[in-house]
């Protein structure tokens, strides 16, 4: 059966260019249209698509608050269109976080200078949306962030509005957390790295992870999320402000310390040496991802041998596995997400398969058995 597309967007252009990329995959179906966010919960109603297209900025209501109602009332997989700049990427974040799964950036340049790749990237995208948690699962918006247990300055977020410093941990949300029966609370070990990968579903999934986490959490922690040159810094501040932990964006040279967190910048490699220090590359144009979960994980693995804390969280595809194999055969320890938790249960699935996750854990878990294994 066909996948079933609504394509939201005020261009008049981008939603036929969008209607013709989709409609020539014979597997997806655009059963409607839409020009602002009223009228795409009104078709979202009506139509029961399988998979939303949406941009953010729309007149009468923009995509962020159309997300949010759709959210609420036919929970759908949302894919973003945004542009390539910082402000594009905290309204990205933005819409991440009331529910939409996955963005591509929103380049006409592009899609005219590279149509063949445009449409297999889109369409892939929209067939792995299709398949997704969100609608299976249900869907619970992520919990608000409670108020922070001491007065500090006041500083203005990454998203523009004045906000103190360092709230505590999200609440666990109502879905019950529980690990898999055959994996118990992990035993505790002196690591000397955490390392995290991640892709579709990422953003929100480090969020609940790394709010989880103490301001003296003891190991250096570094983080691969699939995304964008123009993403990455945007995100690393966010995080920043949610977290009690310090997070940022990695830059070549960068010291590994406990209570850090250094996320791969977007377009480039991130790898760690033994002497505890970071090392930022271009990225390969050879490789699919930019970053890449493997090159880190490997770097890791030669680096740090058995003391190692390897966590691969939801994301499509396998990046990771050969990394995560790497760490393994050193004695390292691998975590993996479990499905039911996954937005997309493709690179946890990929570790799992391989036989090299020593624990699955649902999302909401990772956070604490982090502190209990490293504390």
């Amino acid at each position: 059966m066909a996948v079933k597309v609504l394509v939201v967007d005020d261009s008049g252009f981008f939603r036929r260019r969008v209607s013709e990329i989709l409609s020539a995959d014979p597997n997806i179906q655009v059963v409607g249209t839409a020009t602002n966010g009223k009228e795409a919960i009104d078709q979202a109603l009506a139509l029961k698509p399988d998979v939303i297209t949406m941009d953010y900025e729309m007149p009468m209501m923009d995509g962020i608050t159309a997300v949010r109602h759709i959210m609420q009332r036919c929970p759908t997989p949302v894919l973003m269109f945004s542009s390539l700049t910082h402000e594009g990427a905290r309204v990205t974040l933005d819409a991440l976080d009331a529910g939409a799964v996955d963005f591509l950036p929103k380049n006409f340049e592009d899609i005219s200078r590279n149509p063949e790749k445009v449409k297999q990237l889109l369409c892939e995208k929209v067939h792995s949306l299709s398949r997704s948690n969100r609608r299976m699962n249900g869907y619970s918006a992520p919990a608000a962030v409670a108020a922070p247990t001491a007065p500090a300055p006041a500083s203005v977020s990454s998203y523009g509005s004045s906000a103190s410093v360092r709230p505590a941990p999200l609440p666990v949300p109502s879905r019950a957390a529980v690990a898999s029966p055959s994996s118990p609370a992990p035993k505790r070990k002196s690591y000397k790295l955490v390392a995290i990968g991640t892709s579709t579903g990422g953003p929100v999934a480090l969020q609940r992870v790394l709010t989880q986490l103490p301001a003296n959490f003891p190991a250096p922690i570094v983080l691969v999320q699939h995304m964008p040159a123009a993403f990455t810094k945007a995100f690393a501040e966010r995080l920043d402000k949610l977290c009690r932990i310090s997070v940022k964006e990695a830059e070549d040279g960068d010291i590994l310390r406990p209570g850090l967190a250094l996320l791969a910048p977007g377009g480039k490699q991130m790898m760690v040496d033994g002497r505890g220090a970071v090392k930022i590359l271009p990225g390969d144009e050879r490789l699919n991802y930019k970053p890449c979960v493997d090159i880190t994980f490997g770097s890791a693995a030669k680096s740090y041998g058995d003391k190692v804390l390897a966590v691969v969280l939801t994301g499509m595809g396998a990046d990771g596995r050969e990394g995560a194999r790497l760490l393994k055969q050193g004695g390292s320890s691998i975590w993996a997400q479990d499905e039911a938790s996954c937005v997309i249960y493709g690179m946890p699935m990929a570790i799992v398969k391989a036989n090299l996750a020593d624990a699955i854990y649902d999302l909401d878990v990772i956070g604490k058995h982090l502190v209990e294994a490293c504390l």
